[in-house]
């Protein structure tokens, strides 16, 4: 099994490296992807080596991660091989996006059309033509996970090993994190 997780400058640090941290203890063999560079400054300025930069990545992934943050989402959205990487793996495996990201990137590709998703609360605008749910903090519906923001970011990991693994998977490195799913 395998992931791929996009960074692009201006992209929330907690939403990235923990999932990138969570996937890696699941044995899921995760590469980080650098849009525009191998070395990505984060919304915070905190820069973060990735493994390649995304069109020197493989083509297919059972999972894709897409971290919220802005600008970071909104240059996640600009980048013709990330929306591409992101449509090929919505065909047989896990699309995943937190904050930001739900609206900003997967809102015009179609891949959240006629599911359940979430995304950071305001923004919505970004795709009027999505009607996310404003209770739920994770969502799965077919093969799209989404999730609120960076306080969810553990949540969000664990959720996306329990459906691309298993639940047991999950709920052992959960209790491993003392954190609750």
């Amino acid at each position: 099994m395998n992931a791929l997780v996009c960074l692009a400058e201006g992209f929330e640090e907690v939403e990235a490296i923990t999932p990138i941290d969570i996937l890696r203890r699941a044995e899921i063999d995760v590469t980080v992807a650098g849009v525009g560079s191998e070395v990505v400054m984060s919304a915070h300025n905190i820069p973060i080596t990735a493994d390649k930069k995304i069109e020197d990545c493989n083509e297919s992934y059972d999972i894709i991660v897409l971290p919220g943050g802005m600008p970071g989402a909104a240059n996640l959205s600009k980048d013709f091989e990330v929306i591409r990487r992101v449509i090929n793996t919505a065909q047989t495996g896990w699309v995943c996006a937190i904050c930001a990201a739900p609206a900003v990137v997967l809102g015009n590709t179609g891949i959240l059309e006629g599911k359940d998703a979430v995304c950071y609360p305001g923004m919505e605008a970004a795709a009027p033509n999505i009607k996310f749910l404003k209770d739920e903090r994770c969502v799965v519906s077919d093969n799209v996970i989404t999730a609120q923001g960076p306080g969810v970011a553990t949540e969000f990991a664990l959720k996306i090993v329990e459906c691309a693994i298993s639940k047991d998977k999950s709920e052992e490195l959960a209790k491993g994190f003392l954190a609750k799913i």
